[in-house]
């Protein structure tokens, strides 16, 4: 068990800084509202966590973890809103530079959502968009057999590889991703199904290397501040499962995430954005269209199975797909209004005043593919 120390005493940044020691850093959230974030970061020895924090790099508070370890993840409080961050990690006799992220805004908040990471696109017009939270809607990798060896299921060497493609952007900015079939395929997946499972379910990797909320396979996290509330689902290949094709977990009105889902959905106000990585036409069909009528309770579905750029209107609901990789086969959803081959990411810009939220499905080169705005519900506030 990890030995926590808050340590009221001042952590002094250093004021030159020749070559930080620990680069590979990332952010996440572990708790399931924006007043607490998690640093995570690589050492090459184990040794302890030390993050210090403020508001200021002249003066920062410090929290210890005296765990030995290589993999580190700390939590920290987060007091502030409409500021900026200032926090560097140590251990050992090891420390970063000075890095920064930003607090979460009272006014605007904006989000941006990513799926189909594996070809490492260039994002330099993402990180001009300055979100507060990235999220995606899954296959953050292409797959964990290639560079691991084949059912190596604890092995997080690809998520590392996607860290140092855009240090940047992971220092500066909380990630929230959900899963994928590639991010848990520890055996090549071949043309016939194999005696051996090919995915590892649990995605033991994944939720290693990343601190989520809930069981991290799955979660919510929420922005009372926005009335917002973001849902992390696991569906792919569906139709492979009970196979040893199988990816994700069960999904039937008796499994674990279906009540859990529908529990969260009628005790959860305000806009609700749910993310999966299944085609939007094959889940919502499921159990006599019962996901269906469960996603129509919130705003949005984000997809990231298919390579292309879509945003489709059922029953009122509205079901987007997006892809970093969006110029592959189209495969239209049978309620389709906008269909692109375009790399694409999803961009939320929320408005606390007026409640509204405005999607925008945008190109890597920064053209505005689609726009629509979702109005504040009629339901209550988030608590």
């Amino acid at each position: 068990m990890r030995t926590l120390l808050l340590l009221i005493c001042i952590c002094v940044a250093p004021q030159l800084v020749s070559a930080a020691d620990i680069e590979r850093i990332w952010l996440t959230h572990k708790s399931n509202q924006p007043d607490k974030i998690v640093v995570n970061w690589l050492t090459e020895q184990p040794g302890d966590s030390v993050v210090c924090y403020g508001v200021s790099p002249e003066t920062m508070e410090t929290i210890r973890l005296e765990e030995a370890t290589t993999l580190h993840h700390v939590e920290i409080p987060l007091a502030h809103q409409d500021t900026t961050y200032h926090y560097l990690v140590k251990t050992g006799n090891q420390q970063s530079a000075v890095n920064t992220f930003k607090a979460y805004p009272t006014e605007t908040l904006r989000v941006a959502i990513v799926a189909d990471w594996q070809s490492k696109p260039d994002l330099s017009n993402l990180l001009k968009e300055d979100v507060h939270l990235l999220l995606t809607a899954g296959d953050n990798i292409s797959n964990l057999w290639q560079v691991c060896g084949g059912g190596q299921h604890a092995c997080i060497k690809p998520y590392v590889k996607l860290i140092d493609a855009y240090p940047k952007l992971f220092q500066s900015t909380p990630f929230m991703p959900i899963l994928g079939n590639h991010d848990r395929e520890v055996h090549p997946r071949g043309k016939t199904r194999p005696a051996h499972a090919v995915y590892d379910v649990e995605a033991t990797a994944f939720r290693r290397f990343f601190e989520l909320p809930d069981e991290e396979w799955k979660w919510h996290f929420d922005i009372p501040k926005f009335d917002l509330r973001f849902i992390g689902l696991d569906f792919n290949h569906i139709s492979d499962f009970g196979t040893t094709w199988q990816t994700c977990h069960p999904f039937d009105r008796n499994s674990d995430q279906y009540r859990w889902y529908e529990s969260i959905m009628t005790k959860a106000p305000g806009k609700i954005v749910t993310l999966y990585n299944e085609r939007n036409a094959n889940i919502r069909s499921q159990l006599q269209g019962g996901w269906h009528q469960l996603f129509r309770r919130g705003t949005i579905c984000v997809t990231g199975f298919g390579y292309f750029t879509e945003r489709a209107e059922l029953d009122g609901l509205t079901y987007y797909n997006t892809s970093l990789s969006g110029t592959g086969t189209q495969y239209a959803d049978p309620h389709s209004r906008f269909l692109a081959g375009k790399d694409s990411y999803l961009l939320l810009t929320c408005e606390q005043g007026s409640g509204t939220m405005t999607v925008e499905l945008k190109s890597l080169n920064n053209e505005v593919l689609d726009r629509q705005t979702f109005p504040k519900p009629t339901r209550g506030k988030l608590n």
